[in-house]
């Protein structure tokens, strides 16, 4: 099972879910612009692709410097609320397959998760 943290407005997200596809998966595509996230889904997913809360945060395109985000002082707490909030803030897309979740930036980083 593939399952992609998507967002269609994302260049580098749609491409990755091409790729998924061309390699002749149906993958479940979360939006969670949409759908937001969770506090614990959100843990899971970073423990998983060995992210913090600072290494996840999407800074171009989103509200994280007018709030504030980028000053080092501000604590994995405060961003996760953040995400919370401003689900646009966690970079993406964040691909989970059977060998592994990770950020897919740049696109070809899926290549890895998928079986040859």
């Amino acid at each position: 099972m593939v399952v992609i943290h998507h967002n269609p407005e994302c260049g580098t997200s749609r491409n990755v879910l091409a790729i998924i596809r061309a390699a002749g998966f149906e993958p479940r595509v979360i939006e969670y612009i949409k759908e937001g996230w969770t506090k614990p889904q959100l843990l899971a997913l970073f423990a998983a692709a060995d992210l913090t809360p600072r290494t996840a945060l999407r800074t171009t395109k989103s509200p994280a410097e007018e709030l504030g985000l980028f000053d080092e002082s501000v604590s994995d707490d405060v961003l996760l609320e953040a995400m919370l909030e401003h689900p646009v803030l966690v970079n993406r897309p964040i691909v989970c397959t059977p060998k592994g979740v990770k950020l897919c930036r740049p696109s070809e980083a899926i290549l890895d998760l998928l079986e040859k």
